[in-house]
């Protein structure tokens, strides 16, 4: 059984975190960063990619706090008949059972369009704490919004001529891009090193709608990152 990325780099953390003792906290800070490793995850389009996110935020609270962040990614994809609208679908239908009757292509072919693609996100919203662990926090994004842009190369399999021709058709210049809005919800945790190193592990999952001309629905898409968050400005605990 294969083991997923996600739970390689959660469960040394969920033991760190199980460790941790209650207390107050009484040192927070007004500002924190985060920067690190992340991961995107679209299944819908067979897409994972790899790459860092950025965030900052502003405690005006010690329970709540508003915040940006920024991710980039690259990976590939593939796409498959099955995900277009139904009208394309019928189209590329027909065209293919006039190739496989004149014998131009095998009776066992599948079309097949593999891709490689380069995702950014931009998001903001609130974030709500829990600091009832000494050396660890919780915290719960309840719905954030955002916008994600995707740069997706389709690059047909050598030989394969007719998918080389629905490359020309979908994307002329090699390339294609789109940008749309998403919402989403998550959370996570930092593990506590000093007022101002922690570790933190989030994940949250938003749904979007890229490239809806071409694609016939939207999808639910995984991000995950982890690395180190630094906290920094007065102590809003005094």
């Amino acid at each position: 059984m294969s083991i997923s990325p996600l739970r390689i780099l959660l469960t040394p953390a969920l033991v760190l975190l199980a460790s941790t003792a209650f207390g107050q906290q009484t040192y927070v800070t007004r500002y924190d960063a985060f920067v690190g490793y992340a991961f995107l995850d679209s299944p819908h389009v067979n897409l994972f990619g790899n790459g860092f996110a950025a965030q900052v935020g502003v405690r005006p609270k010690t329970w709540y706090s508003l915040g940006f962040d920024y991710s980039f990614s690259t990976g590939d994809l593939s796409l498959t008949p099955s995900l277009l609208p139904t009208a394309l679908q019928q189209q590329l239908g027909g065209q293919l059972g006039q190739l496989i009757g004149a014998g131009l292509l095998p009776k066992t072919y599948t079309l097949t369009v593999p891709a490689h693609a380069r995702t950014q996100t931009f998001a903001v919203g609130p974030q709500l704490a829990y600091r009832h662990f000494t050396h660890a926090t919780l915290f719960l994004r309840p719905v954030f919004a955002g916008a994600i842009h995707e740069a997706a190369t389709p690059q047909a399999t050598p030989g394969d001529f007719f998918a080389a021709g629905v490359v020309q058709e979908l994307a002329p210049t090699g390339k294609k891009t789109d940008t749309t809005w998403f919402l989403g919800f998550g959370g996570g945790f930092d593990i506590i090193f000093s007022k101002h190193v922690s570790w933190r592990v989030q994940a949250d999952l938003v749904y979007q709608h890229l490239f809806n001309d071409l694609l016939q629905d939207g999808s639910y898409t995984t991000r995950f990152s982890v690395g180190p968050a630094f906290n920094f400005g007065r102590n809003i605990k005094e």
